[in-house]
């Protein structure tokens, strides 16, 4: 079977699953993990509040000062609505899950509003700014 259809069935399955998010959070973050993995060393596991990070940066290089407003109508409010999406995608076999993963991981990892705003200058830890 095709990365496509993998893709397409599960998507189909998050449909059922649950419609608290909109379709493109799930591709956004997916994209984001490979973001991420594209700018590291070496490929490996990212942690919960890595991914996030990873998120918020994909989310800034992809959609600029927008970006909070892009994932506020996708549904995403919060590092949480990252842990929930990235567990869905493991329920429905996209991602991989380690032992020590948990959706307590992704909470409060920054606020949204704080880390969106003109200005704000993290990056990825460990990763040199692309611009």
């Amino acid at each position: 079977m095709s990365d496509v259809a993998t893709l397409e069935l599960a998507l189909a399955e998050i449909r059922k699953r649950d419609g608290k998010y909109n379709e493109r959070a799930y591709i956004f973050v997916l994209a984001a993990l490979e973001f991420a993995q594209t700018r590291l060393p070496a490929r490996r596991h990212l942690s919960g509040v890595e991914l996030a990070w990873a998120c918020r940066d994909f989310a800034l290089a992809q959609f600029g000062m927008l970006a909070a407003a892009v994932l506020t109508h996708w549904g995403v409010r919060t590092t949480e609505d990252f842990g929930h999406i990235v567990f869905m995608l493991i329920d429905v076999g996209l991602l991989a899950r380690q032992p020590t993963d948990r959706l307590e991981d992704f909470e409060g990892v920054y606020d949204f509003a704080e880390v969106f705003r003109a200005g704000s200058g993290y990056r990825f830890p460990g990763v040199a700014s692309s611009g």
